[in-house]
């Protein structure tokens, strides 16, 4: 879901629709799969175990995020560090976000589906948690890359496997919303899938390509946010910063080119 994987270059071939976007497919049903198990878990367990599975899937989500930031070390030029690109991006993607209203947006989407498909308790902030969580992470975007450009899904796979058992834990307390992220995973990976497989000469290596390390540290830093969530340590709005993941990869070729 998160980890940051090397794969081996790939000989670059044409690859059909199914082949660019069957990670995607495959991530979808393990959620979908996860989210019925976590339902019938959900009505056995008590409200304190259910607790318990939630700190422990935000302590394992603040120690991937870390992990992730790392790759912050690996993203630099010239001068300018990687770490100082990221607080930039950090910085100037939030104030975009927050005046975007992504997270009232992403809440009010959550709601609208609640009142769609008569979902109850903390179903909007299942969806949104969950959502953010899937979908933000270096396995979403280097799986997808791989995915789109060779027709590879290892990586995706190796996710769809972990979202499964993460979506089992978030269900067992947020209830059936979590499920819903599976539509944010079908159009994100999905579409990252398909654009990705318009440039396989740009970025035949996703896993070493700077503005994707830059990038997936980005994201490490919103995931190390979720995990506050989770643990109730912080409220913080994870979803104004998704402008961040595009604006790290720009300051990144603005910052080589300057140097």
């Amino acid at each position: 879901m998160f980890l940051f994987l090397e794969t081996a270059s790939t000989p670059i071939t044409p690859v059909d629709l199914w082949a660019k976007t069957s990670g995607t497919w495959i991530n979808v049903a393990t959620i979908l799969v996860g989210t019925l198990c976590g339902l019938l878990l959900r009505k056995s367990l008590p409200f304190a175990m259910q607790r318990v599975i939630t700190q422990g899937v935000g302590l394992v989500t603040l120690f991937l995020g870390v992990t992730m930031a790392s790759s912050l070390l690996k993203a630099q030029t010239g001068r300018v560090d990687g770490i100082i690109l990221a607080l930039l991006a950090i910085v100037f993607g939030g104030l975009l976000g927050e005046g975007l209203q992504l997270e009232e947006h992403l809440y009010t989407l959550g709601e609208w589906l609640k009142a769609r498909f008569k979902g109850e308790g903390s179903f909007t902030e299942g969806f949104v948690a969950a959502s953010l969580l899937f979908c933000i992470g270096p396995m979403a975007i280097i799986g997808s890359l791989n995915n789109g450009i060779t027709g590879d899904n290892t990586v995706l796979t190796i996710k769809a496997t972990m979202d499964g058992l993460a979506a089992i834990a978030l269900t067992s307390s947020y209830g059936i919303g979590v499920g819903f992220s599976s539509l944010m995973i079908l159009l994100y990976q999905g579409g990252l899938s398909l654009l990705a497989g318009l440039l396989p000469q740009i970025m035949a290596n996703p896993t070493t390509n700077p503005h994707v390390l830059i990038t997936s540290g980005v994201g490490g830093l919103m995931i190390l946010g979720i995990g506050l969530n989770l643990l109730d340590i912080a409220k913080v709005k994870v979803a104004s910063f998704l402008p961040a993941l595009l604006i790290a990869p720009l300051l990144y070729s603005l910052a080589k080119w300057l140097t």
